[in-house]
């Protein structure tokens, strides 16, 4: 038998002696690459189990309420609000609204009541195990007194009174033993409560795998001392690594500068440290600013001091003000959105001065002015300049204004029906329309309109209406060219401002046309992945040259002539293909996935696999005769933040679902960069045995978020090359999934304990079936940011985050944070989508 390893703690059983072997004493926190100690330690756990006899004297299970300590989060029936100090209170309540007339509550209701709502089957057998041991009738149901036994015991502290639940859920034969027949129906069970589909298929495999770690004699059963051993080994070997965490973050948070001491420091440097992160937005909005500002002052003055002020008054000032600087922004909201030039200036010196990363908010912002200039300027004449021109003394008019209108005086109706005035009710309407659809309520088809007004919300009807502004720009060059009060073809400005603009915008969108032709692209490969992700695997065009981080846009003629999608390239740089996987989200992508799935078809069906079905992967090879991919155009490449990641010392990269997609290139050029060193470092050793240094990051550490376990089948490749290639252990890959309840928690207790005896017996994790160990859960923040600020002292990290907004305000803030409280500095990055 293998000898129990350093930093393991043996709990004695009753009377079983204790014997404890002492951790080495701790360096400090070091972040290792899956698998962890925990899972190299499982199979010596298992063989240490199995090796030990416990006779039936022992089964009381006697032990201090010290050494329970440890083992609290290891078997949690409720969270904190069910369990905690009001936690019954909740109980005796919902008890009170959902008992019958008998008083009693029953089990299909037990769930809801004592807050395991969403876990009913589990919630359910607990139930029964808990009735069977009191000899309670489950049919009966319970009563209040009864409840709050089952809810104390639930709740209770004592790590033993946990394991009798669970083990008692598990026994449903009330013998004491646990049969192989019975640990599948729990595997199922929990399989269940955590969304794992495929891990319930094979629930029978792994509870052979349990019986034969823990039933090594073939006695045909476990008992409740062994399962406890096991699950307190578990979490006896967390909670090292747990207090380390502790502990670091403690240091963490005690480091403060004395510049935070007091409130007034500390809202200085909390000035001067927003001014610090976001001076290249500040003088860019800065500057945007003066410059609406004083063209607006200018216009205001002059038209103070002509004629028609006598007339209109301040009225026609702020109109003409407002004009002016709608002008103005009607032209530069053309050059965010010019995305060749945006992309070849990211990578010129200017990028030190330009936020090019905000280019979008920028466009944003400036359509916001654009709205209040022409809010503003409508308003003005309509409710003001209108009603004091028509009414004004026909004398008066002749005197100050005739010239302007051939010595007519214009009523309502011909001023509306003149050139100005059709064509800007026309631009009123064309852009409250385009901009109504691209906020993100449209956008995001999160307003819900009834049919046929439904086509109006998502992305589609943003892309077509988007396209109506450039019907906009004419009637905005007529309405400004033939506008009353100026003769002068030179003072009439319109056309100057949008001029270059409109050139240099006409142009990129000629330069895509040209790429399209240019660009031959053909698909190669096409998979259709669990979760509703399409991959379309392409031949790399000669002069197609782009770093990792970057995106493209697709067109697909055979679902839209006109659309352009954009999609993050997943392929390396160095890679002979490109690659993109697009998750269907709306009707373009949904409408692609079911074109090419009808080409995938022809070479899956011999196999009788269908599309239909989530969990099945679906893959074809474009070589084959009766594969016949839709056709495909790309453009780009684009500029994206996720682009400069060389020019930091360490990378923290977070993706949360389809957002792993710009990482997982950057992850591939790591890992050719890694082999191409290692190369060049071995033929210099042998000539001059010098030391080869490599540009960019020295390590990496990838945190992917995802609800859904098929997700992982997206890039299992890619995290199979990692655990293989990478033998330095310069990337670190955490994979969370937040279906499963988090360790610690009974739901998902068996789960864990197969992942881990499955990943020391083969190297291969159950969940996301690659050899990256998968979490459950949500990753604490605060603790992988600690342990990057401790680990690596006085190190540049750039934190690289793709997925919702909802993530985007907690990562930065604790960039922040610990970028001041620490001797790292963590840079932020975003791409929501």
């Amino acid at each position: 038998m293998e000898s129990s390893s350093a930093g393991y703690v043996d709990v004695p059983l009753g009377n079983e002696p204790e014997q404890q072997h002492q951790p080495p004493p701790a360096t400090g926190p070091v972040m290792r690459k899956q698998p962890s100690r925990l899972a190299s330690g499982m199979k010596r756990l298992a063989s240490r189990v199995t090796s030990i006899r416990v006779p039936d004297s022992v089964m009381g299970l006697k032990r201090s309420h010290s050494s329970a300590q440890p083992a609290l989060r290891g078997l949690r029936f409720l969270d904190k609000a069910s369990a905690g100090k009001d936690g019954w209170k909740s109980v005796e309540k919902r008890f009170d609204d959902m008992s019958g007339e008998d008083g009693r509550l029953h089990q299909e209701n037990f769930a809801k009541c004592i807050g395991m709502a969403d876990s009913k089957e589990f919630a359910g057998e607990v139930f029964v195990a808990m009735a069977r041991r009191r000899k309670i009738d489950p049919e009966q149901g319970l009563s209040k007194e009864q409840l709050k036994e089952f809810w104390e015991e639930m709740s209770d502290n004592n790590f033993d009174a946990r394991l009798r639940i669970f083990f008692d859920m598990c026994d449903k034969n009330g013998d004491g033993k646990l049969t192989e027949d019975e640990v599948k129906e729990i595997i199922v069970l929990s399989a269940s409560a955590n969304k794992l589909s495929k891990l319930k298929k094979h629930a029978a495999t792994y509870a052979s795998l349990i019986m034969e770690e823990l039933d090594p004699d073939g006695r045909g059963y476990i008992e409740i001392w062994q399962l406890e051993k096991l699950l307190r080994g578990m979490v006896m070997a967390e909670g090292t690594q747990d207090q380390m965490d502790q502990a670091s973050t403690s240091l963490a948070k005690t480091m403060v500068p004395s510049s935070y001491r007091s409130p007034m420091q500390r809202r200085m440097t909390k000035t001067v440290d927003f001014i610090h992160e976001n001076w290249k937005r500040i003088w860019v909005i800065a500057l945007w600013g003066i410059v609406n500002i004083a063209l607006f002052i200018f216009k205001f003055v002059q038209y103070r001091r002509r004629a028609v002020f006598d007339v209109m008054g301040y009225c026609v000032c702020i109109a003409k003000g407002a004009a002016e600087t709608t002008k103005l922004n009607m032209a530069l909201i053309l050059l965010p959105v010019c995305r060749n030039t945006l992309t070849a200036l990211r990578s010129t010196a200017l990028s030190n001065v330009v936020p090019f990363d905000d280019n979008i908010n920028f466009h944003k912002v400036i359509a916001l002015a654009i709205a209040i200039g022409a809010g503003t300027h409508t308003l003005a004449h309509l409710t003001c300049d209108f009603p004091r021109l028509v009414s004004c003394p026909s004398d008066k008019f002749q005197e100050k204004l005739g010239p302007f209108f051939n010595y007519v005086q214009p009523t309502w109706g011909s001023l509306v029906a003149s050139t100005p005035g059709w064509t800007g009710i026309l631009l009123i309407l064309i852009m409250s329309f385009s901009f109504t659809l691209a906020t993100h309520s449209f956008r995001r088809s999160v307003v819900k309109l009834p049919s046929p007004l439904h086509h109006l919300a998502g992305f589609n009807a943003f892309w077509y209406a988007h396209h109506l502004l450039v019907f906009a720009y004419i009637l905005l060059v007529m309405h400004s060219y033939f506008i009353f009060l100026t003769k002068q073809w030179y003072k009439r400005t319109g056309w100057m401002y949008l001029a270059v603009p409109v050139l240099f915008y006409a142009s990129e969108r000629a330069t895509r046309r040209i790429r399209e032709k240019n660009y031959g692209v053909s698909v190669i490969k096409a998979a259709i992945y669990p979760g509703n992700v399409l991959s379309l695997y392409m031949k790399k065009p000669a002069s197609f040259k782009y770093k990792s981080g970057m995106y493209l846009f697709v067109k697909c003629p055979d679902v839209s002539p006109f659309e352009w999608h954009p999609f993050s390239i997943t392929s390396a740089p160095g890679d002979d293909y490109l690659s993109v996987h697009i998750r269907t989200l709306g009707d373009w992508t949904s409408e692609l996935r079911n074109v090419f799935g009808k080409a995938c078809e022809a070479e899956v069906s011999s196999k009788k696999a269908t599309l239909s079905r989530l969990e099945t992967t679906v893959i074809a090879e474009g070589r084959g005769e009766d594969t016949r991919f839709p056709k495909i155009f790309i453009d780009g490449p684009f500029g994206a933040p996720a682009q400069n990641y060389k020019k930091y010392d360490i990378l923290l990269l977070i993706g949360l679902g389809i957002g792993a997609t710009p990482f997982i290139s950057i992850l591939k050029d790591l890992l050719h960069n890694l082999k191409s060193s290692q190369e060049m470092q071995s033929m210099q050793d042998e000539e001059s045995g010098s030391t080869f240094k490599s540009n960019g990051p020295s390590r990496a550490y990838f945190y992917w978020v995802t609800r859904e376990q098929g997700s992982f089948e997206w890039f299992k490749g890619v995290m199979n090359e990692v655990a293989e290639s990478d033998r330095d252990n310069a990337i670190e890959m955490h994979n969370y999934l937040t279906s499963v309840y988090e360790e610690g928690d009974a739901r998902s207790a068996l789960i864990a304990m197969v992942q881990s005896l499955q990943h020391a017996k083969d190297g291969v994790d159950i969940v996301s079936g690659s050899k990256i160990r998968t979490h459950f859960a949500r990753p604490n923040w605060r603790k992988v940011y600690s342990d990057l600020a401790n680990t690596h002292k006085n190190a540049r990290i750039g934190v690289f985050y793709c997925g919702s907004p909802t993530l985007t305000k907690t990562l930065k803030d604790l960039a922040v944070e610990f970028s001041h409280t620490t001797t790292t500095r963590f840079h932020f990055h975003k791409e929501n989508f």
